[in-house]
């Protein structure tokens, strides 16, 4: 058996450069060739993977046949299944966007431009962390909702006591119609994103089982829409 020298293969030096030149295209967000500097980064680093297994290959082959032969199987394994990733990076970024609207559910990332990004769920919804006059409240996008609408239950914790209510205003809920009572909410935040004085409903105990981010708040965004699996949320700019 020959031992192998200081990096025999002469891969993982190459390999090493090309690792950080991915991250000098992330660290000054550079494109490459055309690509996002995010996808060129990542074909570098399978790029630079697969030298490493090339040279793993190498080296199994100068200990013996079987060492060869096992590191090329899993070498190809690793390599195929990086490659199947990256073509597939689209499936696979939806799948994980699930899971992470249900592991994590209302959970926010605001981007540096100063949108509001949300998960879908694995049941398709969307739901969303708020702080209503500065309590914190997980609430459901729903544009069929013409009103920003409270569980009672919830509506209480901020406050707003159902016993002191006017139930006036009828609603369709999904066990038939009801009586709502219309409030006005002093804050509604959203990451960076605040207004006041939204109006909203708020339902009978017992009828509503999730809280409602309704038309009345989303109509005074500059925009928002659903792309894939992502709901977006852009706040109007400051006057």
């Amino acid at each position: 058996m020959t031992a192998p020298g200081p990096d025999a293969p002469g891969f993982r030096g190459p390999a090493l450069l090309i690792l950080a030149g991915a991250g000098l295209l992330l660290l000054f967000d550079q494109p490459l060739f055309g690509l996002p500097p995010d996808e060129a980064a990542v074909l570098l680093g399978i790029g630079a993977v697969t030298l490493f297994m090339a040279g793993r290959v190498v080296e199994g082959f100068r200990e013996g046949v079987v060492s060869g032969v096992n590191a090329s199987i899993i070498g190809t394994l690793v390599c195929g299944l990086l490659a199947w990733g990256f073509t597939a990076r689209g499936e696979v970024e939806g799948v994980l966007d699930r899971l992470i609207g249900d592991v994590a559910p209302g959970r926010i990332v605001t981007t540096p431009e100063g949108e509001v990004v949300a998960a879908r769920r694995l049941d398709g919804s969307f739901t969303v962390n708020t702080q209503i006059n500065g309590h914190a409240l997980r609430m459901t996008f729903d544009t069929g909702a013409s009103t920003m609408v409270l569980r009672a239950e919830d509506a209480e914790d901020l406050g707003l006591k159902p016993e002191t209510l006017t139930y006036s205003v009828p609603v369709a809920t999904a066990n038939g119609s009801s009586l709502a009572a219309l409030t006005y909410l002093d804050t509604v935040t959203i990451g960076p994103i605040t207004e006041r004085r939204v109006p909203a409903l708020v339902a009978r105990p017992g009828v509503l089982h999730a809280n409602l981010l309704g038309m009345t708040f989303l109509e005074r965004l500059n925009s928002y829409e659903v792309r894939g699996n992502r709901l977006i949320l852009r706040g109007k700019p400051a006057s």
